[in-house]
């Protein structure tokens, strides 16, 4: 089912980002808590959301 963005709620960016974790999509689940941040009025929440996803690109070790 599509739906404008518009209508779409920080919970519900943040149910996204949970649903990319556990797919194993960092850089998307990153991108969906990004925007659930963005939406949330309260900083302290808003902090704690980016904390829990972090830029996969700046966390992420090389391997051979």
């Amino acid at each position: 089912m599509t739906r404008d963005p518009a209508d779409l709620s920080a919970a519900d960016y943040l149910d996204g980002a949970r649903e990319m974790a556990a797919a194993d999509r960092p850089f998307l689940a990153h991108l969906l808590a990004e925007e659930a941040a963005q939406r949330t009025t309260d900083l302290a929440t808003a902090a704690g959301i980016r904390a829990s996803f972090p830029d996969p690109t700046t966390t992420r070790t090389e391997t051979d």
